[in-house]
């Protein structure tokens, strides 16, 4: 019983001789980051203040080859002061939020970039409590939401921001015709055709902006959807109301469905060429190599339709061995009475003029 009462007396006679550490909320911790003046680690406590992270609210736009300001800015409630060295840390969010990709890491001026963004990414930091990220060179798969996180020692508070490119999904199908492809193949064939698999948003913003189409396709998320803006017998039936359909996840391995693309802005032109008697395909991507370019990809024109407003009547070879022609301004004998990327399919036969992509 003498035990208590001398654990009690040494206890206080710590804490009169001030040797004992002040104690907030029950914890104490050693910021090796924040440094006296002299050099030496000192010892922050828990002080009442709190870390606030904010990013912006709104999405953020860019666009493919564009370079984005991602915002994000913290502060402390109340100010503690002269800029403290915190920890920065920014992540790619998948779509299900289950997963993070590392971006970039960094304390004070020294920072790493990770993966495909090495050499693109970087911390902007113009005012005191800056965090916002820098990436140059937007590429398609950059779309998403990004998590910035602030550590100061325990404390660890971050926010999400959505950066979205401005673009255009297309429906696409292989030459060997409708449900042909698995998610794995509907990735490639997206690549090939300069675009990747769209995503939920984006194919909600094509909907919204007019995209009717009844054939389902695959999403980046392995989900497979299809946007009805006039609801009809053959497509969910006359009573649905119009919006996205969806069959959910599907086997990424054994089921099949066509694809929904997503391409944005061009670094590049697109310019169709022709001659009298027409080329066949291969005459074609001669002809654009001629030209000091390539045969355009599917990819290609719909951008080319999208963001420079290329109208032209006449049906062109692509890469994939399809035959198309954009449309901006509908008129007689050049298709339905919407704008639109008009197909022909793929002839096994025939001769056309050509779309060709020349980088600027």
């Amino acid at each position: 019983m003498l035990l208590l009462p001398l654990l009690l007396k040494a206890t206080l006679l710590r804490l009169a001789s001030g040797s004992y550490h002040p104690f907030y909320n029950g914890f104490y911790y050693n910021h090796i980051m924040n440094d006296n003046d002299d050099g030496q680690d000192k010892v922050d406590y828990f002080n009442g203040a709190r870390l606030v992270v904010e990013t912006s609210r709104d999405p953020v736009y860019s666009y493919n080859g564009a370079n984005v300001t991602l915002p994000c800015h913290y502060r402390y409630e109340p100010d503690l002061g002269p800029k403290r060295k915190i920890r920065i840390k920014w992540s790619k969010l998948r779509d299900d939020f289950t997963k993070e990709q590392d971006v970039l890491v960094a304390i004070g001026k020294t920072y790493m970039a990770f993966g495909d963004f090495k050499g693109r990414a970087h911390i902007h930091q113009a005012s005191r409590h800056e965090a916002s990220l820098v990436i140059t060179d937007v590429r398609l798969k950059d779309d998403g939401k990004y998590r910035c996180e602030v550590i100061d020692g325990l404390e660890d508070e971050n926010d999400v921001v959505d950066l979205r490119l401005k673009g255009i999904v297309f429906p696409y199908q292989p030459p060997r015709g409708q449900y042909r492809l698995n998610f794995h193949e509907a990735e490639h064939v997206c690549q090939d055709q300069g675009a990747i698999l769209a995503n939920f948003n984006q194919l909600f913003q094509a909907w919204s902006e007019g995209l009717d189409w009844c054939n389902a396709g695959w999403l980046a998320d392995g989900t497979v959807q299809y946007p009805i803006r006039l609801p009809r017998k053959p497509c969910g039936g006359v009573h649905l109301a119009p919006g996205i359909r969806s069959y959910g996840p599907r086997h990424r391995h054994l089921h099949r469905f066509d694809a929904f693309c997503f391409s944005s802005a061009l670094k590049g032109e697109v310019f169709y060429l022709d001659r009298p008697a027409g080329m066949t395909l291969e005459e074609a991507k001669q002809s654009c190599q001629d030209a000091g370019a390539e045969i355009a990809r599917v990819g290609q024109l719909y951008s080319a339709w999208k963001f420079l407003r290329l109208d032209r009547c006449s049906a062109g070879w692509l890469a994939d061995g399809s035959v198309r022609y954009p449309i901006v301004t509908p008129r007689a004998n050049c298709g339905p009475a919407e704008p639109g990327v008009r197909s022909f399919g793929f002839p096994s036969k025939g001769r056309f003029g050509v779309f060709c992509y020349r980088e600027r």
